[in-house]
């Protein structure tokens, strides 16, 4: 386990003794500080930051953030009192647990926070952290950069194929440095065309060039204290190359059609998917820019150099469609094995992408390795191609209990198996909107009038729901 020294920052004294127990059975060294006493603390080293969910929190989570910036935050909420987290808060936790939690569950958050996987009930933004999932060498080598250069305001160019996640990188190097309260401010050099580019980074003054009918910032101004990612470096135009590399040096531009001089405080991320040096060697990028950029290089390894990573990322990637109200993905093992011989030319874009396209052809539902598109079958093995026997009753699915089920030998009544599911899905729907019959009926797409009869037909009745 990687975690061995965990700070518990005290608000509620039960769920934190009761934690705190637990974590020392774990073999976790656990340290615990009051708010007002975290500065105690400031100089130790920890792995982790564990902080219960209480009227306090939000300004809990705050000190903690600004005294730790860089160790791995863990909200722990309580079940049987849960709270609705405050809007941004999710945004910096690591991880969340449900307490009581058992055994397994806060074993393996520790193992993902030890690993620098950041998940549990992935509460984390998913855009932030969604392809750095992983337990591969290469991720963790990654991650450990991440680490380094974060907190120093050097330069970082990133470099990797197309689909690898390189504004990920990116963001997560705001993310963990001084500069988070600052805006992240991304630019596709690559999408913008090079007549456009300059007054779209420096900005322009009203009458500049034609079309020009009010003043406006560029990207530079926008990102002033934060970040500045420029993506597709190796896209840029050589004369604009020229001027960027006049803002890199003097930290200072003009707007289009002003002389008036502006200085820039903004961290420059750079990410490109080609091979600089080749650029250079064609005459297509400029060198002394290069090494201008290249001061702390990244390289984001592809998927196929991390295949064991694949049923992570898949897992991931099915859980941001549970949270979004998608669907409920899952794949067997003999399809995840499927996918881990295949070369991923599109890296984790590709993967998501797939796993968007099943989710819609396989709604709440478990796709087995045949379930794949005909590209992917060349990678089924003959044990894996072989149907899957499944035990009488078994779903192909399951969202609490609910699926596609297989029809039984002995057969079924197939009138009072509709009637369950009709009403288990009303049931639902009333516990969705916390017993709304109206916004439950839009939910199940029928008229209220509808819902009410049926709900009188089963018997429902939720506190909130009216029956007339």
């Amino acid at each position: 386990m990687g975690l061995r020294r965990i700070l518990l920052v005290q608000s509620e004294d039960t769920l934190y003794s009761e934690l705190s127990i637990v974590l020392k059975f774990l073999e976790c060294d656990v340290v615990m500080r009051r708010l007002d006493a975290l500065e105690e603390e400031t100089d130790a080293e920890f792995d982790a930051v564990f902080i219960g969910v209480g009227k306090d929190v939000e300004q809990v989570v705050l000190k903690t953030v600004e005294l730790y910036r860089h160790v791995p935050l863990v909200l722990v909420m309580d079940k049987t009192s849960p709270r609705p987290l405050a809007s941004g808060l999710e945004s910096r936790a690591t991880a969340v647990v449900a307490w009581p939690a058992n055994y397994a569950t806060l074993s393996a958050c520790l193992d993902k926070l030890g690993g620098g996987a950041p998940e549990v009930t992935s509460v984390r933004p998913p855009e932030l952290f969604r392809s750095l999932t992983g337990s591969s060498t290469a991720i963790q080598r990654t991650r450990k950069l991440i680490q380094q250069v974060a907190p120093s305001d050097a330069t970082v160019l990133i470099l990797g194929e197309s689909g690898t996640g390189k504004e990920v990188i990116a963001r997560n190097l705001h993310y963990y440095s001084p500069r988070r309260s600052k805006p992240f401010v991304p630019v596709n050099c690559g999408a913008i065309p090079g007549e456009l580019l300059e007054s779209e980074l420096f900005g322009h003054e009203k009458g500049a060039f034609t079309g020009a009918l009010s003043s406006r910032q560029g990207r530079f101004e926008m990102a002033e204290g934060g970040t500045l990612f420029l993506d597709e470096i190796g896209d840029m135009p050589l004369p604009m190359q020229v001027k960027l590399l006049r803002v890199l040096q003097e930290r200072c531009f003009e707007r289009v059609g002003s002389n008036k001089t502006i200085y820039c405080d903004v961290r420059i991320i750079a990410a490109t998917h080609r091979n600089l040096e080749d650029e250079i060697g064609r005459n297509r990028f400029r060198e002394d820019l290069y090494y201008r950029l290249n001061v702390f290089p990244i390289e984001v390894p592809s998927l196929r150099d991390r295949l064991e990573d694949v049923p992570a990322l898949v897992e991931d990637l099915t859980a941001r469609l549970r949270a979004e109200k998608r669907g409920d993905l899952r794949l067997t093992p003999a399809a995840l094995r499927a996918l881990q011989r295949y070369h991923w030319p599109g890296n984790v874009r590709e993967l998501a992408n797939l796993i968007e396209r099943l989710a819609i052809l396989y709604p709440n539902s478990v796709v087995d390795a045949a379930d794949l598109p005909e590209k992917f079958q060349q990678y089924v093995k003959p044990e894996d191609a072989a149907p899957r026997r499944r035990l009488q009753g078994e779903t192909t699915a399951s969202t609490e209990g609910l699926g596609i089920v297989r029809l039984p030998g002995e057969g079924l009544d197939l009138r009072e198996h509709l009637n369950n599911l009709e009403c288990e899905l009303i049931r639902q729907a009333l516990d969705e909107c916390n017993g709304v019959v109206a916004h439950a009926a839009n939910l199940l797409r029928m008229r209220r009038t509808t819902l009410v009869e049926k709900l009188r037909k089963y018997g429902l009745r939720g506190e909130e729901t009216t029956v007339i």
